[in-house]
């Protein structure tokens, strides 16, 4: 019996002593947890702490300032307006009232923490948990006016611990720099009061149409209660007009705080009350509306996008962070705006005498409060060398804040017809040295074959010349000086589509899906889908400058910049705009497509745009149907582009050489204004050769006044000599004296001439379409260009480019969209 109560004794002592065991190891692995995971959370939190970038407290309150816009000259051009309407006001503007009601509502121990209300916080942690349990909605935030006034300037709203404990230790040191005036004054300055309305000064505005200074109570009351929500408290919404409900409680809630805070007495408070119940908080909102436009609406807007872009590049910004720092950052943005050029475009594009259109009946468009006309237009001009934008007109009138600006915006392209020729076409062939402005092309209907490559058998693609008709045998000078849409799709199947379409993306254009395969878009710039879609593609006069630009600065390409520099709020470089170049085109393509692009303005519709004695190239560009008019082109010292055309596109009544190009040439003479003349220097590796104009090879004795001087890059120079017109073969017997055509190729035979100094543009082709002629020994004339006897082949051609002038292949269908014009 002894012996088992010993042994029970034994076991319980065991089980003590185990339970002790387990109990010290358990308790040691917690301790140990605890310590592991305050450790593990210290060093969590120094290093965010650690990674928090120093507090700049002149960044805080220097998001009080607004920023600026200025002019090449740096004179002022505009104050930055963006979503958001904010004032700066000194706190001694701010009616006593409102201040206390919002320390009150948002913030009560204000005055008397370090940044961080701890109380606050524990008491918010057991709300939350408490109605956690009990299944009742809603958190509850902890968040004080110091930690608000960091949120609303340089940090961001986003909910995350890591923000939060950087939020709490940017508080603590923002206190320990500013007293609590000055982080009150700025808090209500950049407080978000509904709608795009910041700081108080702009709200009293907004809803009530006074200064802040003339605020009452019940006023000061609402908006210190607007902040919680200022969706749900904005009494100017549609909903809080049907039921003020929401609003008006959460004014009497501010009330009440100020009372229980002693800000106001009993009889205040009765009596604000009073006036609530009665209807005067509701009958006091008397809005006065704030105009958003700027100076110069249509230069300065893609400016602030120029800088908010570069912003978020240099410095990793985010796209809000970066919009904080441009609206409220007290930024100086020094702009490469010409003043006085900017403003004369506009009163070119302005003016309805400037457009020669017979249906420019001057139609109005009433929007917002605002009229200006339907018919609309735009203009860029750049400094192609810099790639400064010196001018940029995005419409015709006095039109909204925002409205879309065709002379930027990617949304809203539009398709650029001819004008796209030299980009994707000519350029192209020249550059690829495929061809050469001296090779000859058939201007005939395209060959059956090629057009059921591009359409189908029962419909091949069919594109005509703006006229209808046919020129023969054509050089690629002659092509482009006419517009021939014919020839540019032979050209451009015979270089490739997808060498148009990667000339084209360089130089800027944009295309869809659709327009990349398509012959009629980058032969012809017939865009499968311009306009506001956002997979809409083509061009606007921004991109059309540019591009330009490039045949004058040896094929380099400039991207185009709006501003030059951007100093922070202590004048401080924040930003350099230096310009991003890209060679497309050898120095030698690019003069040779410059001296080619002055034909349309020597000797076609396109004499209009010539100023002056400066050289000028350019092309027309007109688009199915009429509905846009385009000219690009470009000086020894600036490139630019003007488009004409209405926002919902509809045929004009009018050519492009005879209503963009004057257009074109007035603003550029203002442009060129004190500039003297200048031509572009012919770069090394460029000849100049006599060659025949229809057989495109190198000119004899027998081609008579069918020769003009053709510049070529070294290489490319034809070997043969013109085998079109050749000396006549001598008649056996003395009988026969008549001296017909018999003539057969014979290149040894003829002599060729040396190159003549001289204009390549010196052309001596008939431009009045007469039939080209050959003389002979006799002084008799044959007509060469329309033999059908002629089989030979230029060595500068290939065989989709020699088809015969008489080709009379039957084609189905005329493809509208390859009928574009000059």
């Amino acid at each position: 019996m002894e012996d088992n109560n010993s042994s029970n004794k034994k076991q319980k002592i065991e089980k003590t002593q185990k339970g002790k065991k387990i109990f010290k190891i358990t308790a040691f692995i917690f301790l140990f947890l605890i310590l592991t995971v305050f450790v593990v959370g210290s060093g969590y939190l120094y290093a965010l702490i650690k990674s928090t970038p120093q507090l700049d407290v002149n960044a805080v309150l220097s998001l009080n300032q607004q920023s600026q816009i200025f002019d090449n000259k740096e004179q002022f051009m505009d104050n930055v307006q963006t979503d958001e309407q904010r004032f700066v006001i000194p706190l001694s503007e701010m009616p006593q009232p409102l201040q206390d009601g919002i320390v009150s509502i948002e913030d009560e121990r204000f005055f008397f923490h370090k940044g961080v209300d701890v109380r606050r916080i524990l008491g918010v942690v057991y709300i939350d948990a408490k109605n956690k349990l009990t299944g009742q909605g809603g958190l509850q935030g902890a968040s004080t006016l110091t930690q608000q006034l960091l949120r609303n300037t340089v940090l961001t709203n986003e909910v995350t611990f890591e923000r939060k404990i950087k939020e709490i230790y940017l508080a603590i040191k923002l206190e320990e720099s500013l007293d609590k005036k000055q982080i009150l004054e700025a808090y209500l300055n950049t407080i978000p009061l509904g709608g795009h309305v910041y700081g108080v000064e702009a709200a009293s505005l907004q809803y009530f149409g006074i200064h802040t200074k003339d605020l009452n109570l019940i006023q000061s009351a609402y908006l210190a209660g607007v902040t919680q929500s200022p969706t749900l408290y904005n009494a100017l919404t549609e909903q809080s007009k049907k039921n003020p409900e929401p609003y008006i409680n959460r004014t009497k809630s501010v009330l009440t705080k100020m009372l229980q805070n002693n800000k106001i007495t009993q009889a205040q408070y009765d009596k604000a009350i009073a006036d609530i119940n009665a209807g005067k908080l509701t009958q006091s909102f008397k809005p006065v509306k704030k105009t958003e436009r700027m100076n110069y609406e249509w230069f300065s807007r893609p400016v602030i996008q120029q800088v908010i872009k570069d912003l978020m590049n240099r410095y990793k910004y985010t796209r809000e962070e970066a919009i904080k720092i441009v609206t409220n950052g007290g930024l100086k943005i020094y702009t490469t705006m010409d003043r006085s050029l900017q403003e004369y475009t506009q009163a070119v594009l302005d003016n309805p005498s400037n457009f020669n259109l017979s249906n420019n009946k001057n139609e109005m468009i009433e929007d917002k409060g605002y009229k200006y006309p339907a018919l609309q237009a735009s203009a860029t001009i750049i400094d192609y060398r810099t790639g400064e934008v010196k001018a940029m007109v995005g419409g015709r009138g006095n039109q909204p804040p925002s409205s879309t600006n065709r002379a930027y915006a990617t949304r809203g392209l539009r398709s650029v017809g001819s004008a796209t020729k030299p980009l994707t076409v000519y350029g192209p062939a020249i550059d690829t040295k495929k061809m050469t402005a001296a090779t000859v092309i058939n201007d005939s209907p395209v060959p059956f074959e090629t057009g059921k490559k591009y359409g189908s058998s029962s419909a091949p693609y069919n594109p005509k010349n703006q006229d209808g008709s046919y020129r023969g045998p054509v050089t690629l000078r002659e092509a482009l000086r006419y517009s021939l849409n014919v020839v540019a799709v032979k050209i451009e199947d015979e270089i490739g589509l997808k060498t148009g379409l990667a000339y084209g993306e360089k130089f800027g254009l944009k295309y869809n899906k659709n327009s990349r395969q398509s012959i009629a878009t980058l032969s012809l710039g017939q865009f499968n889908n311009p306009g506001n879609d956002a997979n809409g593609d083509g061009g606007n006069t921004f991109i059309l400058s540019a591009a330009y630009g490039t045949f004058g600065n040896s094929g380099i390409y400039t991207e185009p910049i709006l501003y030059t520099k951007v100093l922070d709020a202590t004048g401080k470089p924040l930003l350099e705009s230096k310009p991003e170049t890209k060679k497309i085109l050898s120095p030698q393509s690019a003069y040779v497509m410059y001296d080619v692009l002055k034909e349309p303005v020597l000797n076609y519709t396109a004499k209009p745009a010539k100023f002056g004695d400066i050289p000028v190239a350019g092309k027309t560009g007109t688009t199915s149907d009429n509905k846009d008019l385009w000219f690009a082109g470009l000086t020894p010292y600036l490139s630019a582009s003007v488009w004409v055309g209405y926002d919902n596109p509809k045929e004009l009544y009018g050519q492009s050489g005879y209503t963009v190009t004057p257009i074109w040439g007035k603003i550029m003479a203002k442009a060129h204004e004190g500039l003297g003349y200048k031509e572009i220097a012919e770069p090394a590796g460029v000849v100049k050769v006599a060659v025949c104009n229809d057989s495109g090879k190198l000119a004899t004795d027998f081609c008579g006044g069918r020769i003009h001087q053709e510049l070529f890059i070294e290489g490319t120079v034809p070997t043969a000599l013109c085998n079109i017109h050749t000396a006549p073969k001598e008649n056996k017997t003395n009988e026969d004296k008549t001296n017909e055509d018999t003539t057969t190729p014979d290149d040894n035979k003829s002599t060729p001439l040396e190159a003549k100094p001289g204009d390549a543009n010196k052309n001596k082709t008939n431009n009045n379409n007469s039939p080209a002629k050959g003389t002979n020994n006799n002084g008799n004339t044959t007509n060469s260009k329309k033999s059908n006897t002629s089989t030979t082949t230029n060595n500068n051609t290939t065989n989709s480019t020699t088809t015969n002038s008489t080709n009379t292949t039957t084609q189905s269908t005329n493809d509208k969209k390859g009928t574009t014009k000059n």
